[in-house]
């Protein structure tokens, strides 16, 4: 994904909800348990809510217990990106859409095998295209 999305914040805030722009662009958190996909099990592909790249498959979901939509592992390498954060007193792995660099939740090393991985995505920032 090398074409990177670049927009103007005034142009997100007209693009998405206010809370949409919330996560994902100020780096937001929707409450657990609150989001409408933490306990959908529809197949289908979860895109970026912002830019609509694809970023995670319904086939690589699972309940993590957590309340946000997790996911061991993305559709492919290039779909996210990782950042340090270390917010809130905390450090840890931000998770970004490659594409459009929206905020989309974090990664930690608590999953499932094959990857160990656990992607903890707000509900918000995704949009889910149905197979």
């Amino acid at each position: 994904m090398n074409n990177k999305i670049r927009t103007t914040e005034e142009d997100w805030q007209q693009q998405l909800t206010s809370e949409q722009f919330e996560v994902t662009r100020r780096k937001g958190t929707e409450r657990a348990f609150t989001g409408k996909y933490h306990d959908c099990r529809t197949e289908g592909i979860y895109q970026c809510v912002c830019c609509g790249a694809p970023l995670f498959s319904s086939d690589k979901k699972f309940d993590s217990g957590s309340g946000w939509p997790s996911y061991w592992q993305p559709v492919s390498e290039q779909a996210v990106r990782n950042e340090e954060d270390r917010s809130h007193g905390m450090k840890r792995v931000e998770v970004l859409c490659a594409q459009c660099e929206a905020h989309l939740g974090h990664v930690f090393e608590d999953g499932p095998q094959p990857t160990g991985l656990r992607y903890c995505i707000n509900s918000i920032a995704l949009h889910l295209k149905e197979k």
